[in-house]
């Protein structure tokens, strides 16, 4: 697991935002209790051309809600690369879907177009 931090100020008011990126590893071991801790909300993302990162990322969302007692805190689902039409596995639809089920807001990306 790596680690990104970063101070930032959203409308006068400051946050640590803290960037865990779990690529590659065992959905088992991926999530320390300590990313957990005092937070204020979680930006999950998987891959829409990866049915593996679709399937990891709802252990994930289970080991959070897990770890911070289900209470409500803000959940927003990100389908990346959706610039590879040829290689998606994972539809629009699909992913809205389970976004909706979490009460989660939903977009897809594209860091290669910077979307």
């Amino acid at each position: 697991t790596v680690a990104f931090t970063k101070l930032i100020t959203v409308n006068g008011q400051e946050y640590h935002l803290q960037l865990v990126d779990t690529a590659g590893q065992d959905e088992y071991s991926i999530f320390p209790q300590t990313y957990s801790i005092d937070i204020n909300g979680y930006i999950l993302v998987y891959s829409v051309t990866s049915i593996k990162s679709f399937e990891v990322i709802k252990v994930i969302h289970g080991k959070l809600l897990d770890m911070v007692g289900k209470v409500q805190i803000p959940i927003m689902l990100v389908g990346n690369k959706k610039d590879l039409h040829m290689e998606r596995v994972i539809s629009y639809e699909e992913g809205k879907a389970l976004a909706e089920s979490w009460n989660a807001a939903f977009l897809e990306s594209s860091a290669k177009e910077n979307q």
